[in-house]
This record gives structure tokens, sequence and C-alpha cells, in this order.
């Protein structure tokens, strides 16, 4: 059976960040996105050391969706070089039914 997708990225800000998301789960690409404020970082960015403030989103998905979920997120994401990071989980059944039923094609 396939595996559930589990996709880390960061935004600047909660507001851009659901609605992402939200454009995410109307499409079908994601099952749920998950926005978490707050975070601080410290990243290396065109030869200096930077630091912000951003949200983190964790976007629960389907193996199979990792390709387009990745352009989707990069053709929205505001950031010129966005953070995405695809890992593969092993969800529980209950938990990779879902996020199948929620990602596949929509009911007829």
């Amino acid at each position: 059976m396939e595996r559930a997708l589990l996709v880390y990225t960061t935004f600047a800000d909660a507001e851009t960040a659901l609605a992402v998301g939200e454009s995410l789960v109307r499409d079908r690409l994601a099952a749920c996105v998950n926005v978490l404020p707050g975070m601080r970082s410290v990243y290396a960015w065109k030869g200096a050391v930077e630091r912000g403030e951003e949200v983190v989103a964790l976007v629960k998905s389907r193996e199979s969706l990792g390709d387009a979920l990745g352009a989707a997120l990069k053709a929205r994401h505001p950031y010129e070089t966005p953070i995405i990071l695809r890992l593969p989980v092993d969800a529980d059944a209950d938990t990779r039914a879902w996020i199948l039923a929620e990602t596949g094609a929509p009911p007829a």
C-alpha cells in the first residue's frame, strides 16, 4: 500500500502559509497542512548568515503526489528558494487511509 508523505516547508508568516495550505488541500494535493508559528531561524543565504522569524508548515500527503505537490508548492511559495523536504513516513492504517482518501481523485 502507498506510504504517507510529510512535507516540511517554511513561510515568512502564518497567513501566507494558511493560504498556500488551503489551496493545496482544495486541489487534493494534501489532506492537511499544519501551520506552526513562532519559529526562529538561523540560515545561510547568498554568502551571509541570516536570522529571521518564520512559521513551519507540515503538509500531509501521499508519496505518489510528491512531484506534483512540490511543483505546486514552488509555484505558490513567495520565497525565491523555498525549503521543501519530502519525508516518506510510516503512518498507522487509519491515518494512511484518511490521507489516501483525501488526496485521491474527487468522489464521483
